[in-house]
């Protein structure tokens, strides 16, 4: 028993132990870039709840709102009802054709520099890096024993964490209320149990994902590294460690000497500068790895170092595989853009956007939706004539009250009643519909005696607006006993 407690102990480990990262500042043209992205996507999104836009007296003013009890979606002018959940569809393929595009011509771009998981951790990293100082005050920090100077640099990053973990769960929650008066009732605390629940939520998962997680989110929790991988192709751009001008590797001064002697040295010097400000720890020149966000940081670094040795920039940089291997053969490199793969994407998504966008500028301001009745399905009358019952809703997206005239037609003989409205001196079935929103009413066809049938008979309702006179008509049956 105690010898194969020992084997299994001195056994190797199939997997790594997981080490903390500690990615070093860095400054340069892709760092630069970054931080404006930040600033952008972090002040839309705590900014973008408070932006107003005048709908008219019977509709929310709020620019972007997810209005659950009004079963609404207001995006600026757009107006998306629950019957038009197809445009949501259309967006997430949309989203899914613009990430291949992306994906297509320069990698992981998104990844590294719009996705949700980069920027929040970029900015937990900056308030770290304020409070505990750069990489190597960091590592020194972990290493020491408590302290309160430790405990205190500890307990302010982690306060200033906890609140914009906050804010990003409270302003994630004003996007499904009136902004201002959901922040005057958490103020008073007078909020509603379910908004306090999901800040709750929100906060907890920004502290841990953007806090701790980090660089583990991409490598093991996100699916699309993988499916990057097998959309990309030679002829995309990627972070690219130039192999062909970087290999043999040599510190600065065996290089030197190596040079002198008329011997080969590539321009790394094994510094490790592009390992020490990478997010997820990689090492770029073994090549494109799944952890790999193409952020852009490694070439800010090396070329830092490349400035400050007296070489040329660009030894890490947006490159393809093919021109490596053609610059190992002597060869002259060339991009191509527009290529099969880009010209498909590009093409689905014009197609794809035109359909909407045509779909949207042509689409009704009122529908009609006729439910017919399940049980019973028909009444056979006293007289030999035979009545169905049908469901009928009016949807009005208009934000002024309109009136409708309901009609039927394909049943010869038959006639129309709605439960509840009279026709006005023999005048059509006129039904009002307040604004931006929708009125079921409970609609009976009968039918002549001699009008029976073996089979159920299509019949057509038919709404007309009795002020323009624009009609619409869904088509149901009318259904008769079985003789």
């Amino acid at each position: 028993m105690d010898d194969t407690a020992s084997i299994y102990e001195h056994e190797p480990s199939l997997y790594a132990e997981h080490k903390k990262i500690y990615p070093q500042k860095v400054s340069g043209t892709f760092r630069k870039l970054k931080w404006g992205i930040l600033g952008l996507t972090l002040a839309a999104y705590y900014l973008l709840p408070f932006v107003r836009w005048d709908r008219g007296p019977n509709a929310p003013d709020q620019a972007i709102l997810v209005d659950f009890p009004g079963r609404r979606f207001y995006f600026f002018f757009v107006e998306i009802w629950p019957q038009e959940v197809y445009y949501f569809t259309g967006l997430l393929i949309l989203a899914s054709l613009a990430l291949f595009l992306m994906n297509a011509l320069a990698g992981r771009v998104w990844c590294g520099y719009m996705c949700p998981q980069t920027v929040w951790t970029d900015l937990f990293l900056l308030v770290e890096s304020w409070t505990e100082g750069d990489r190597r005050a960091r590592m020194k920090l972990d290493s020491a024993p408590w302290s309160a100077s430790k405990v205190g640099k500890k307990a302010s990053k982690h306060t200033l964490w906890l609140i914009i973990a906050w804010w990003t769960g409270g302003a994630w929650v004003l996007y499904f209320a009136d902004a201002p008066t959901l922040v005057y009732q958490l103020a008073t605390f007078q909020a509603p149990a379910t908004a306090w629940m999901w800040i709750g939520i929100l906060t907890l998962t920004t502290y841990l994902l953007a806090g701790f997680a980090r660089e583990q989110v991409c490598t093991y929790m996100c699916p699309w590294p993988r499916i990057q991988a097998a959309l990309t192709d030679e002829e995309a751009l990627n972070v690219t460690y130039r192999v062909d001008r970087g290999e043999p590797r040599h510190a600065l001064k065996r290089a030197a000497a190596l040079q002198a002697k008329g011997e080969q040295a590539g321009d790394c010097v094994d510094c490790y500068q592009c390992v020490a400000v990478c997010p997820t720890g990689v090492d770029i020149r073994k090549g494109i790895q799944l952890e790999c966000i193409q952020c852009g940081l490694c070439i800010d670094a090396c070329d830092t170092v490349m400035a400050k040795i007296g070489r040329p920039s660009g030894l890490i940089a947006y490159d393809t595989d093919l021109n490596i291997a053609r610059r190992q053969k002597g060869e002259p490199t060339s991009f191509r853009f527009i290529r099969p793969r880009t010209i498909i994407y590009s093409a689905m998504l014009l197609a794809v956007g035109g359909l909407m966008v045509s779909q949207f500028l042509t689409r009704d301001e009122f529908d009609i939706s006729v439910l017919h009745d399940r049980n019973p399905q028909f009444v056979l009358l006293s007289d030999g004539g035979v009545r169905n019952g049908y469901t009928v809703r009016l949807l009005n997206k208009q934000l002024e009250p309109r009136t409708f005239a309901l009609e039927v037609s394909g049943l010869p003989g038959s006639r129309l009643q709605v439960v509840g409205i009279d026709r006005i001196n023999g005048g059509p079935l006129e039904i009002e519909v307040a604004p931006d929103t929708t009125r079921a009413v409970r609609a009976l066809v009968f039918a002549p005696a001699n009008a029976n049938s073996s089979s159920p008979t299509p019949v057509t309702f038919r709404a007309v607006e009795t002020v323009s006179g624009e009609r619409i008509e869904v088509e149901d049956f009318f259904k008769w006993p079985v003789r």
